[in-house]
């Protein structure tokens, strides 16, 4: 019988790397693939020199043909560019759920599929399963929830995760590190990259000035009265909850509560003012392919650090849906992703709008 080929996406991490020899153990015929997706050559963030490397080696180590795709024409559009827009309009986007949706699950999925192979495979911790009374895919957390990352894989739809494996979710982190040693990978025991590749510093402010020519426009800090606390650097400068580098004298701990892109100015408040029971979101993908005709029980987280939360969700017309907790949640930010649960089966999620 004629194995399946699968294509990897190869960042030059471990869990990538993991992967693939996960999927040779199980029978498949794999290469391996990574995509330059910028110009810039940082150390120590995928895409640079060194991660196509290290893949190249895991690639070589495993008998594996290994493919590099330039797509940093597709990448600045759709994930830099839009960085910079949702930034101007005052929103705080989250780049990795759009290189995933636009170039992992995108670009890369069609080139696989041009080229012949049955599946792409990637090191998400996250599962795929398979209903065979619905005859639907379903987008399952990682086994290990301290590495779960379902929440970046939300706007997966059903004919992507028909031909996606996801070998890794099915282990814990130690393990997956276990097998690469045992295989002699070079990246067994590499760093996990943490940063947005293309802002590696956290200079949010300083990418926006030079990539995309913003110019910081000055405002005030406001309270709920209206008062003036101080002045801001510029809407992009800061983002919902943040408390450190505000440069403000209140006489008590202020967070930024909104920003208000219509007048330039920043509300400062209390902790307590950051929490909120409601929330409308834009842009939302069903996994299943249909929207619920009626209010839904889920849980729904709004950040990928935090832990989901009881709610019930909404469909609105126009692709939006509304989503109330149970219990208030702290600092929902516009330009973030609200992702909704049925146990351990991700529903799907949306682009926060308003609170």
């Amino acid at each position: 019988m004629e194995k399946k080929r699968v294509l990897v996406a190869m960042s030059g991490g471990v869990d990538s790397s993991a992967a693939a020899l996960l999927l040779q153990q199980q029978g498949y015929a794999c290469d391996g693939a990574m995509l330059k997706l910028y110009s810039g050559e940082v150390e120590g963030t995928c895409c640079s020199a060194d991660d196509a490397d290290d893949a190249r080696s895991v690639a070589y180590r495993l008998g594996m043909k290994f493919y590099i795709f330039n797509e940093t024409e597709r990448f600045a559009r759709d994930v830099m560019d839009h960085f910079v827009a949702e930034y101007c309009a005052g929103h705080t986007p989250n780049p990795c759920i759009d290189c995933n949706r636009c170039l992992k699950f995108g670009a890369l999925l069609e080139r696989a599929l041009v080229l012949g192979y049955d599946y792409l495979a990637t090191g998400h911790y996250a599962r795929v399963g398979y209903d065979p009374e619905t005859g639907l895919y379903r987008l399952l957390r990682g086994r290990d929830r301290r590495k779960d990352q379902s929440y970046v894989l939300y706007q997966l739809t059903q004919h992507q995760l028909s031909h996606l494996l996801l070998p890794v979710g099915e282990f814990d982190k130690p393990a997956i590190r276990e097998s690469a040693r045992e295989a002699g990978l070079l990246n067994a025991d590499k760093a996990d990259s943490q940063d947005i590749c293309f802002v590696p510093d956290g200079d949010y402010g300083r990418f926006l000035r030079e990539y995309g020519h913003v110019e910081m426009t000055p405002g005030d800090f406001v309270d709920r009265e209206g008062r003036v606390l101080g002045r801001h650097k510029g809407l992009p400068c800061y983002t919902t909850g943040q408390r450190k580098g505000l440069g403000v004298s209140a006489g008590r701990h202020v967070y930024v509560v909104r920003k208000n892109a219509a007048d330039n100015t920043i509300l400062l408040g209390d902790n307590e003012e950051l929490y909120a029971r409601e929330l409308t979101a834009c842009r939302v993908n069903w996994i299943s392919g249909t929207a619920p005709t009626e209010p839904v029980a889920v849980t729904a987280k709004t950040r990928y650090s935090q832990m989901e939360a009881e709610a019930e969700v909404t469909p609105l017309p126009e692709g939006r849906m509304r989503v109330v907790f149970r219990q208030p949640q702290r600092a929902i930010t516009s330009g973030q992703a609200v992702v909704l649960y049925d146990g351990d089966t991700v529903l799907g999620g949306g682009v926060i709008e308003d609170r």
